[in-house]
């Protein structure tokens, strides 16, 4: 397999070169093991920003700090109010947060 690193692609060549000091082996090795882990990693994210014990705040701030350059992570949330009226019942708030 051939990987282009040159003009635009030059970044990947910096990825391709950190990643076997960061899992100390072979380039290969390194490139093959990232590959297996990242959907692991980002599984893991998501269950953690579905944790019920966490705030909004928390959730943004651990949404911001998993975020890279390719991977962003959003929190969704619907809010449910339930009034006495008939009027205000099931009124749905829905918020995108970032």
């Amino acid at each position: 397999m051939r990987i282009r690193t040159d003009g635009d692609y030059a970044y990947r060549r910096d990825a391709i070169e950190r990643a076997p000091a960061f899992y100390d082996c072979n380039k290969t090795k390194a490139v093959v093991s990232a590959c297996d882990d990242v959907p692991k990693f980002v599984q893991a994210a998501r269950r953690v920003l579905e944790c019920d014990d966490l705030t909004l705040e928390q959730r943004r701030e651990i949404a911001e700090t998993l975020s890279t350059r390719t991977m962003a992570f959003e929190v969704d949330t619907e809010v449910v109010a339930k009034a006495d009226s008939e009027q205000e019942r099931g009124c749905l708030v829905e918020t995108l947060i970032r």
